[in-house]
């Protein structure tokens, strides 16, 4: 088990933060199409990169992101368990990005194959409601809930006025707070809805947010540390493709990685 479960994972996600001075969350979608050379013939070619990326960026990461489509074959899904052992070997906790959510035993077994593989967190969708993510609250995992996303799309069911008052996302933020028994929930709110992240924000200044968009979708990185943080500065803000391939076409592609990440961090830096 990792220090993370452990521990409440958002404390042990403020204490990162504070030991690194980054509220940046490296995704880590490893595309196979668009690997270097030097890793795409490698025995398990994801985790070889992901290794290299987790060696350049961890001084700069309060956290990773794996995206669960990515790993989702054989190799895929070893490839996943290495990558992780080997950012709780940097002291790095990890986020698998997987959208979970269903009922019965199902949603049990989703949330066990996610312990076995030793994630600290997960993110899930609310849309079936509670009882299909009880079993996620109920385990030492943090737990993103999907909330007002950074996709264009989000806007055609989050944005839409309930007769009761209000939007969805707001409907799915407020209940978030009453799920929040065993202060392990989070939501996901996009840098690409900076009116949206400021009003959310308002409603549960609790929460943490794990904020997608900032990097190659071009989101609003003041908002999303403004409003991406709680009161008590913990939350994060994502990027993937803006980092693991800032050096797609160059020799050094880690190191590119690397200082990407710096960059990020120092850019965040500047509004927390």
């Amino acid at each position: 088990m990792s220090q993370s479960q452990n521990q409440n994972f958002f404390a042990r996600l403020g204490e990162r933060i504070d030991e690194t001075g980054s509220v940046v969350c490296v995704g880590l979608d490893p595309d196979q199409s668009r690997l270097p050379d030097e890793v795409r013939d490698a025995d398990l070619p994801r985790w070889q990169f992901n290794r290299r990326i987790i060696d350049a960026t961890h001084e700069h990461a309060a956290c990773y992101k794996p995206n669960a489509a990515f790993y989702e074959d054989a190799d895929g899904w070893r490839a996943l368990a290495e990558t992780i052992a080997y950012a709780h070997g940097k002291d790095v906790p990890v986020i698998v990005d997987a959208k979970r959510a269903d009922i019965g035993n199902t949603a049990r077994q989703y949330a066990e194959s996610l312990q076995d593989l030793d994630a600290d967190a997960v993110t899930v969708n609310p849309y079936m409601g509670e009882d299909s993510l009880k079993p996620f609250l109920s385990t030492g995992l943090g737990v993103f809930i999907l909330c007002r996303t950074s996709n264009p799309g989000g806007a055609d069911i989050q944005n839409r006025e309930l007769e009761a008052g209000g939007t969805v996302y707001e409907h799915v933020a407020r209940l978030a707070s009453t799920w929040n028994e065993n202060d392990n929930v989070g939501l996901v709110v996009g840098a690409t809805a900076p009116d949206e992240l400021e009003d959310i924000r308002r409603q549960v200044p609790s929460l943490p947010f794990l904020v997608p968009g900032v990097g190659a979708q071009g989101g609003d990185a003041e908002a999303a540390v403004e409003y991406g943080l709680n009161e008590d500065g913990v939350g994060v803000v994502n990027s993937t493709r803006g980092i693991i391939f800032a050096g797609e076409d160059s020799d050094d592609w880690a190191g590119a990685a690397g200082q990407a990440a710096k960059r990020l961090k120092e850019r965040l830096d500047q509004f927390r």
